[in-house]
């Protein structure tokens, strides 16, 4: 399963949609009038200006990250008005359902195989946690993250705190799969990049798009559990075990720390907020 959502919530503020809205209407109005070649052309632009007025919503404001529109949903969104980009991803794993979830709710273990993760520190009781992540470019970014949303063996949610450099959102739930064959896994994530959707395009430019990075680290995990092993980033097994690809992760680790400390200093860590 590899999908990519781009929503369409409204972005545009009210005086904007208003001012579309008059511009679309005027236009097509002078269109209309004017006739033949330049008033066709006219009253075909004025369409996307009366869209624009009605549904609140930019696409060139999307590509650029940019929003007008005033804050107001929810208090438990991480990424406004679902700004950004969705990716949906599922494998199916021939392990009990209880101990894929037990292996994923122990977020330290997803750095085993989550190709860019670096480390998951967990505090406040595993509630909270703390990620350093290897984005394009080599470049490191961190943030906390909290679980908003939890069920045993059933599903897990989280966001990410305001104020990340990268915010994101989203759940991971398990199910029985149909025949008894495992569990079957999905994973919903929403994510905001650092240059909004432009960020995005330069990631899928790099070959970092990140539904195949999902769809990667998830077949990753479905070798680790059902084989015991991690395979490399080519898909063949290295035949080494999982603890030992996780003490040389363990060992990047240590040297990706001094570079996030020197760019991401412990006092500016994200407060929580909704």
């Amino acid at each position: 399963m590899d999908i990519i959502r781009h929503y369409t919530t409204p972005n545009v503020g009210r005086a904007e949609r208003a001012a579309s809205f008059a511009a679309g209407a005027a236009l097509l109005t002078w269109g209309v009038r004017k006739k033949g070649l330049i008033g066709g052309t006219a009253a075909f632009l004025s369409l996307a200006l009366l869209r624009r007025g009605v549904t609140g919503f930019c696409y060139t404001y999307q590509t650029l990250g940019i929003r007008t529109a005033d804050r107001g949903q929810g208090r438990n969104i991480s990424v406004p008005y679902e700004l950004g980009i969705r990716v949906d991803e599922s494998i199916t794993i021939n392990r009990p359902r209880s101990e894929v979830y037990q292996f994923w709710r122990n977020l330290e273990n997803l750095a085993a195989f989550m190709e860019h993760v670096e480390s998951v520190r967990l505090f406040d009781a595993g509630r909270r946690s703390h990620w350093v992540v290897r984005g394009p470019g080599g470049r490191v970014v961190q943030w906390d993250a909290e679980i908003v949303n939890e069920e045993e063996n059933e599903r897990i949610g989280w966001r990410s705190l305001d104020g990340s450099e990268v915010q994101n959102a989203g759940s991971v739930s398990f199910h029985d799969a149909e025949g008894g064959r495992g569990t079957e896994v999905r994973v919903r994530l929403q994510y905001n990049p650092p240059a909004g959707q432009v960020g995005a395009l330069f990631a899928r430019l790099f070959g970092q798009e990140p539904s195949q990075q999902i769809h990667q680290d998830l077949k990753r995990l479905k070798t680790r559990l059902e084989a015991g092993v991690v395979p490399t980033t080519a898909g063949q097994p290295t035949g080494a075990s999982a603890s030992q690809s996780q003490q040389q992760k363990e060992r990047n680790a240590e040297r990706v720390s001094t570079a996030s400390a020197e760019s991401f200093p412990a006092s500016d860590s994200p407060a929580y907020t909704h």
